[in-house]
């Protein structure tokens, strides 16, 4: 029988050639992820590592206890004193360092947002800072001076002597450089910027005066990290720790293995659909493989096989394309894992360097996908071959399926959708958390059960593009019949081409339909005519919004500031904003109130906190700052929060007082003249062009938000035509079966007139029907699940609705027809090329 099996594979080379296709495919992208992930985690672990080699114990701010009320506690010059007169300590290094933004010398900032950061040059024993290596130059020494990392400089033409543009905070600053350095930096190496001032230059900025974020130890020779810190502990105030430097690397490796993990698990996911898809055609390919040889295995039966040997025979056959299609997508895999790591690289996404990881796990589950996932699909066909009686071999025709096990077929698929469509519809009424599970085992339930379902669908789907197909002559008619002729096989076809279709119009519905959202948002609570923010977000110097007032081309300024406070006992974030001219820069509706009152110690409300709380207009409230100083706040107006506004308002002359310290999360402003490129320069001229600072106008924003999505949305695209990729060899697979099967059909046509041009159009109008049949159930079921998703979101965001592309999902029905075209064209013309004859007598 095993002989008998691996001749059969070398009989049918080419039938058995798509199949090892559609699973290479699924194989080679879950192990190019895999090689692509560890390769990069690899890299940067192995960076991290390098750039903890100098550190043995470090003292940092204990913030698990920290509750988000000011800021948090920084470390004293005296520990710093203190840990450096330890026995076990060699020497001792202050660190201070945050966000600083480096232009270049086109003014565009430099890094990649939240890698572009700064830190102290901490002069030691010796005079140097064993951390950074200084390879041009000196060190900063004063204020004004800084030194620049090699990558840095190298990449933006910078040299010793010249002076750069940068923000930390907001206003811009003039540096020299005086020195260049290298580092071990796991954020330059990945692409950012580290820029180093002198240590008191870099507490005024990030710190304090005479504070540090972090102090690092070196122990003397003879004591170990452990005995160390040990000896640290007994030093430590109250709120600060000493960790070990191996501590410190096994925590950054594992929040590095946590980032990349989540991003092999999405591209997992995209891999086992495009593996569920080629499962239909496995399962296809095996069934008319095992169809078209219902003699052969009756006369195996027929001399004595049993069975389990017919059974075995399939599995092995299909266990030796499994393998074959494993070690094809292995190689594969790796030169996706390659790709990737270059294409991040072209990209400007820079990852540190080291070699191409190709490890256990990956030639692991290649072979185990490979291998397993193909003989899963095979054993039905393999079952139902083990059931054809001897008495087959007498005729060349096997007995169709019966009546019964189409009732059950149809009994089973209309429970698991109606199973599937009811929690889909359930997790509508839930919360973003609590849906997720319900929708996600639904929409599974769903997509199964109308697979199953589809050989029931297609007779009136198909019947449907009857008038379009008469159109066609006699070649329609014919199409049409040899669609449903064998409704089993056309519905694995189509659903190959449904899965893709249901998850990018899923996609695509739920994408244009939040952008709206967020566009409507925009506009209708927006007055302002811009918006200024940092560039990576992070607070900005209550300057900006002091410089700006004194502007007289400016009509109104508004900061939006936030402190955290407890209200009535809950902490609470409370936003500052200009009281006197907000209700020109932003529009809100209120329930009860206005933005009229808003200052001294009153204060509005958003609708949803105000329900929860049980708040009203004239209700006070207990607060308790972040200083520790306690008030009471008036309630003057409950309005209609949305995802850019909520919360507690108050006047920002309330709450600056007791912030510890102020920084803005934006500014708004309005202009004379409006929106205008001309004021939009000005803004960017009085800010110094600062590359630190963004300047948006609402539509600006819209854009900003829709360019994220469209980049996503793309990304998803690419990553889902793997599944479409599989969904064509499918359909190409059925059509050329089709035709080996119809061969002394296709002669006796051919017999009586049929013309070679009447033929090829028959088997393109099949596929096209095949595959618009497809597209029709893949865009509604997508249309379905980006509805029931959406409601989802509206429950969280209030101007969402339902937004249908239609020109979008027009234009995928068309790729799927350009799908059924493409896919018939060599099947199309092997049916025109048969021969006559030869075909009337095949049996």
């Amino acid at each position: 029988m095993l002989r008998t099996a691996l001749r059969n594979v070398l009989a049918h080379k080419a039938r058995l050639l798509m199949t090892a296709l559609a699973v290479m495919l699924g194989v080679a992208f879950v192990s190019g992820t895999l090689v692509f992930t560890s390769t990069i985690s690899q890299a940067f672990q192995k960076s991290s590592e390098e750039g903890f080699s100098h550190v043995d114990v470090a003292l940092q701010a204990d913030r698990d206890g920290y509750d988000g009320l000011g800021q948090p506690e920084r470390l004293s010059q005296k520990l710093l004193e203190d840990a450096a007169k330890l026995p076990g300590t060699a020497s001792v290094i202050g660190e201070a360092s945050g966000f600083a933004a480096l232009a270049d010398k086109d003014d565009k900032l430099v890094g990649e947002g939240w890698a572009t950061t700064g830190g102290n040059y901490y002069v030691g024993q010796n005079g140097e800072d064993p951390r950074y290596p200084l390879k041009d130059g000196r060190a900063p020494q004063k204020s004004g001076e800084i030194a620049l990392d090699y990558k840095t400089a190298e990449r933006t033409g910078y040299k010793v002597g010249e002076k750069v543009r940068m923000s930390v905070d907001g206003p811009v600053r003039q540096d020299k450089i005086v020195g260049i350095f290298n580092t071990d930096d796991g954020n330059v190496a990945a692409g950012g910027t580290l820029v180093l001032f002198d240590s008191k230059t870099a507490q005024q900025l990030f710190t304090a005066p005479g504070e540090y974020e972090q102090i690092i130890l070196k122990t003397a020779e003879g004591t170990s990290q452990s005995e160390l810190r040990s000896q640290v502990e007994k030093i430590l105030p109250k709120d600060t720790k000493a960790v070990t430097g191996e501590k410190l690397a096994e925590d950054q490796s594992e929040a590095i293995a946590t980032q990349m993990s989540g991003m092999q698990t999405g591209l997992l996911v995209f891999a086992g659909i495009a593996l569920f898809v080629g499962i239909f055609i496995i399962a296809n390919t095996f069934t008319m493989l095992v169809a078209q040889r219902t003699k052969e295995l009756a006369l195996m039966r027929a001399i004595g096989a049993s069975r389990r040997q017919v059974t075995r025979s399939v599995l092995i056959e299909a266990a030796v394309v499994g393998t074959f299609a494993a070690v094809l997508g292995l190689l594969a895999g790796i030169g996706i894992g390659a790709g990737l790591r270059s294409l991040m690289n072209s990209l400007e996404m820079t990852i540190p360097d080291g070699p191409l990881v190709i490890g256990s796990s990956a030639v692991i589950a290649s072979f185990a996908v490979g291998v397993l996932v193909t003989m899963l699909a095979a054993w039905l066909p393999a079952r139902r071959a083990a059931k054809i009686p001897p008495v087959a071999a007498m005729s060349s025709i096997h007995a169709a399926a019966t009546t019964r096990s189409l009732v059950v077929r149809n009994s089973i698929g209309s429970v698991l959708a109606a199973g599937g469509g009811a929690l889909v519809l359930a997790g509508t009424g839930m919360g973003m958390d609590d849906a997720k599970g319900i929708m996600g085992i639904g929409a599974l339930l769903l997509v199964v059960g109308v697979f199953v379902l589809t050989p029931l669908l297609s007779r009136p789907l198909i019947a449907a593009a009857t008038p379009l197909l008469r159109v066609f002559g006699i070649s329609g008619k014919l199409a049409r019949q040899n669609s449903v002729r064998n409704p089993r096989r056309t519905a694995a076809t189509a659903s190959a081409l449904m899965i893709g279709l249901t998850l990018i119009t899923g996609m695509t519905v739920i994408a244009s339909s939040f952008q709206e959202a967020i566009n409507k948002m925009a506009a209708d609570s927006l007055k302002a005519d811009y918006t200024i923010s940092m560039a990576n977000m992070s607070p900005l110097a209550p300057e900006v919004g002091q410089k700006l007032e004194q502007d007289p081309a400016i009509t109104a300024v508004s900061p939006l500031r936030t402190t955290q406070a407890e209200v009535e006992g809950k902490k609470e974030t409370v936003a500052g904003v200009n009281g006197g001219d907000i209700e020109k820069l932003l529009t809100l509706n209120f329930e009860s109130g206005s933005f009229d009152e808003l200052n001294g110690n009153n204060v509005v409300v958003d609708r949803d906190m105000a329900k929860k709380n049980g708040w009203k207009e004239g209700t006070t409230l207990p607060v308790t700052y972040e200083d520790g100083r306690s008030a009471k706040l008036n309630v003057t107006g409950i309005y209609e929060g949305n995802q850019m506004i909520q919360g507690v308002l108050a006047d920002t002359r309330t709450i600056e007082p007791h912030m510890k310290q102020v920084g803005d999360t934006q500014v708004m402003v309005k202009m004379e003249g409006g929106i205008t490129e001309a004021n939009k320069t000005k803004l960017e001229e009085a800010l110094g062009k600062n590359p630190a600072v963004l300047i948006q106008d609402p539509e600006d924003i819209s854009e900003g938000i829709a360019m994220l999505f469209t980049m996503l949305l793309n990304i998803l695209y690419g990553l889902l035509a793997m599944a479409v990729i599989v969904a064509v060899l499918g359909v190409v697979n059925t059509l050329a079966m089709s035709v080996f099967e119809r061969s002394q059909e296709i002669g006796m046509l051919r017999a009586i007139g049929l013309d070679r041009r009447a033929v090829k159009r028959m088997v393109r109008l099949e596929s096209v029907v095949i595959a618009l049949f497809g597209g029709v159930m893949g865009i509604g079921l997508g249309v379905f699940f980006g509805w029931a998703v959406g409601e989802v979101i509206g429950s969280g965001l209030s101007t969402y609705a339902l937004l249908i592309p239609w020109d979008r999902l027009l234009i995928f029905l068309a790729l799927a027809a350009v799908v059924g075209v493409l896919a018939a064209m060599w099947p199309a013309r092997r049916a025109a090329k048969l021969n006559m004859l030869e075909s009337i007598k095949a049996e």
